[in-house]
């Protein structure tokens, strides 16, 4: 029989809703009054997709394709990639945010509070995905700006390149909390998660793998950048995915997976 304090208690799910919700507004609030951090890791990407369309876009072009200098064509290759860098960068601000709640002191607070312990952590996840996916669509509308047009795509082929770019940055987003979790501070945090950066440099992002050398080929292969871009950039121009689309869903499943767990294990971990 129930007493009726237990009755009166909210359910599980509907308080670890509520208290996510508020914390996800607490994230929210405090991108909006120090964006400086998201503005310059927004800007990278936007400055790579100017440099190299505008800069190498003729040069490149001409390289890949084996014949003359043709920009647009250029444009259509590399906005695919910039945008999953897009979400790459943005996640950076969650590590240094995770790390600035755990060495502030407000986690100890939160712990003495009557809140879902999970909360805290859902609510960086699920903010950080907002923004990644508000840069997405800066930097989209950047691209095409300057060019860029998916004009063979369907509806459905841009709804799944929705859904990859969602599911590809809470993957990323989780395995950054675990990096903001294991820093000593926002520095440390920040340095931690620049891979997330510089693996987008080291994929097909800006060149094919066919035009890479050799040796180097296997690198930009076999990480989870490449397939992922590979798999959107199939989607927006309406070609071929290949085996990449099942490697880029087996890559965010396997990180999501991965980082959700391991950044659990460190916030239950860390000292209450």
């Amino acid at each position: 029989m129930s007493t009726p304090l237990a009755s009166a208690r909210p359910p599980r799910i509907s308080l670890a809703v509520r208290d996510s919700a508020t914390m996800l507004r607490r994230n929210l609030l405090h991108a909006r009054r120090y964006p400086s951090l998201t503005l310059n890791l927004l800007l990278t990407p936007i400055m790579l997709l100017l440099l190299f369309v505008y800069i190498f876009g003729d040069t490149m072009s001409a390289g890949i394709g084996g014949g003359g200098p043709d920009r647009s064509a250029y444009i259509a290759f590399v906005v695919p990639g910039l945008l999953l860098m897009t979400v790459g960068s943005t996640t950076i601000g969650t590590a240094v945010s995770v790390s600035n709640d755990m060495t502030e002191g407000i986690i100890a607070r939160f712990r003495t509070m009557a809140i879902h312990r999970g909360s805290v952590l859902i609510g960086h996840v699920i903010g950080s995905v907002l923004q990644a996916v508000v840069s997405v669509v800066l930097v989209g509308a950047v691209g095409v700006a300057i060019g860029f047009r998916s004009t063979d795509a369907t509806v459905l082929e841009w709804l799944a390149a929705f859904g990859l770019l969602v599911l590809f940055a809470t993957a990323l987003t989780w395995i950054a909390v675990g990096m903001g979790l294991v820093s000593p501070n926002a520095e440390a945090a920040g340095n931690n998660a620049m891979p997330l950066i510089l693996l987008p440099l080291l994929s097909s992002t800006f060149v094919p793998l066919d035009a890479m050398p050799g040796w180097f080929q296997p690198i930009a292969e076999y990480q989870p950048f490449t397939p992922a871009i590979e798999t959107l950039r199939g989607l927006l121009l309406g070609t071929e995915i290949g085996h990449h689309g099942w490697l880029a869903l087996a890559w965010c499943l396997g990180l999501a997976v991965l980082g959700y767990f391991w950044s659990t294990s460190k916030f239950d971990d860390a000292p209450k």
